[in-house]
């Protein structure tokens, strides 16, 4: 049984898309692109972390400022101006933003000016009714906006180096700090309200379109984060100092010969019998969440359910770590009985043991195959299709942490060996695009489904890529220019995925929507 039907898709982050703002965006881009995903006979679309992100950690979706939140800068203006929240004239006046790369530093402040001018509009407006049932329903929404307002009283400093009574979260010093700051609070209660109200309105438009969207859920959170400052007896923190005394990653690996010291804290999965429960409760919030913005949620390192690498915060790579197990399928189950059938993509990629593989299985999970990790060995590599040992897969050209195809093809990484070994699997001819190749491999795979980076579909290289792992600075802020979407570059994808049998069969129902499994996620 199997969630997902025989079908491709692409992989591109919102913030990727084209918008004249800087950035893209939950507006006319966004709809545009699901568009063009329909009409190219593409039945998924996946993206990034939708969680608000911090100059700080280089704007990484993967160390976002709250697990909960949506983050400000994908509210497309448009939208607050169809509500009647900005006047159109500010959008015409719009900065002459880059359409290739998202320049933060630029983007952050002005979008932050348009959402302070949309709130001042927004007292008495008509959606006042409607943003009061939104405050009241969201039980991290609280927490979320203190954070968020503390963070600028305090210019950007992590929770953790706050004064010792607001990092410890004393009663007294919460309650004067809420009464202090309570314009900015109700302003990020506002900007969240916004944020939901445009992002369900898109994937309502994407269900139209008979576009499944594919979420992607980090499984740790950043050290300086809203959930880590309200709940740290959920995490391996010093007592004294509130900062980890563990950190995750992964030994070393493809991609680094010290391993990835990711910082993350570490949760407290052998705490006593409260802590475990209040972990519990917070996963399922987490899941519920997730499957509020998504219909299928990929979990980046899915193995750490099983055993993940425990680094001592000391540490400046990730060499010296150890691994510890995990809180493994008890887990699950107990996320099944509060949500019914758990529509997930294990991110299994990396040092993965038989146990990780028996985990993924026994869940039902489809895992991840990479196409460029296939050509570096002989014919028993896993990542080759003819060795996938059933169809409950996600196989992709690359991730957002790879190179592009063609990127990777002429780069010094990839061997003379491997890139024999493509070509004679691809049966490719000379001056073939080499990205076709990969696309084509994909798609004629058994794998349930194929997704292809946006830039390998385009064929660009190396300096599109999204993020370079191990590097700090420069990454995820790739974009598409709009006039690279051509209809000749959607007609040869919607030929090539009907050749190999992945159009979708419009209207038809899956396996789960008919047998109800998901009542209890909602989908």
């Amino acid at each position: 049984m199997t969630f997902i039907s025989r079908g491709s898709g692409i992989l591109l982050h919102i913030s990727s898309l084209p918008s004249r703002f800087g950035v893209g965006d939950l507006g006319p881009a966004a709809r545009n692109f699901i568009d063009l995903l329909a009409a190219s006979g593409q039945q998924y679309w996946q993206f990034l972390p939708l969680c608000p992100t911090s100059s700080g950690l280089d704007n990484s979706p993967y160390m976002g400022l709250s697990a909960f939140a949506g983050n400000p800068l994908l509210i497309t203006p448009e939208g607050l101006a169809e509500d009647g929240l900005l006047p159109h004239d500010l959008l015409h006046d719009a900065p002459n933003f880059s359409e290739y790369l998202v320049n933060f530093d630029e983007v952050s402040p002005w979008k932050e000016e348009l959402l302070l001018a949309a709130w001042d509009l927004f007292q008495n407006h008509p959606l006042g009714d409607e943003y009061g049932r939104f405050v009241s329903a969201e039980e991290w929404l609280d927490d979320y906006a203190l954070f968020m307002a503390l963070h600028e009283k305090y210019q950007g400093l992590p929770w953790y180096g706050w004064p010792s009574e607001v990092a410890g979260r004393e009663a007294q010093a919460l309650a004067a700090h809420r009464e202090e700051l309570a314009g900015r609070i109700a302003f990020h209660k506002f900007v969240q309200f916004v944020f939901f109200r445009q992002w369900e309105r898109l994937r309502s438009y994407a269900a139209e379109k008979e576009v499944r969207l594919i979420g992607d859920l980090p499984i740790y959170v950043a050290p300086d984060s809203a959930e880590v400052w309200a709940r740290p007896e959920f995490f391996l923190l010093d007592e004294k100092t509130l900062e980890p005394t563990h950190v995750a990653g992964v030994p070393p690996d493809y991609f680094s010969d010290t391993g990835q010291r990711w910082g993350n804290p570490l949760f407290r999965w052998e705490g006593d019998r409260a802590c475990r429960e209040g972990l519990d409760a917070w996963w399922l919030r987490r899941f519920r969440q997730q499957f509020r913005l998504a219909d299928i949620v990929r979990i980046d390192h899915f193995r750490g359910f099983e055993a993940y690498w425990r680094v001592p915060a000391v540490e400046s790579d990730a060499v010296r770590g150890e691994w510890i197990k995990g809180p493994g399928l008890e887990f699950f189950r107990r996320m099944e009985k509060g949500l019914g059938r758990l529509p997930i993509i294990a991110e299994d990629l990396g040092v993965i043991t038989p146990e990780v593989e028996e985990l993924r299985d026994a869940l039902g999970f489809p895992g991840m195959k990479v196409l460029q990790f296939a050509f570096d060995s002989e014919a028993d590599n896993t990542y080759l299709p003819h060795n996938y040992r059933d169809h409950n897969c996600v196989v992709y050209t690359g991730t957002h942490d790879n190179d592009t195809a063609v990127g990777w093809y002429f780069s010094d990484r990839s061997t003379p060996a491997a890139k024999e070994r493509l070509l004679r699997y691809a049966r490719s001819r000379e001056g073939s695009p080499i990205h076709w190749d990969f696309i084509r491999i994909a798609l004629a795979s058994v794998a349930d489904l194929a997704i292809i980076p946006l830039q390998d579909l385009l064929g660009f290289g190396s300096d599109c890529r999204m993020n370079v792992p191990g590097t700090a600075r420069g990454n995820w802020r790739w974009r598409v220019a709009p006039r690279f979407l051509t209809p000749e570059v959607m007609t040869h994808l919607r030929n090539e995925t009907a050749f190999y049998n992945r159009l979708p069969r419009r209207g038809a129902a899956t396996e789960d929507d008919s047998n109800g499994e998901n009542q209890g996620t909602g989908l």
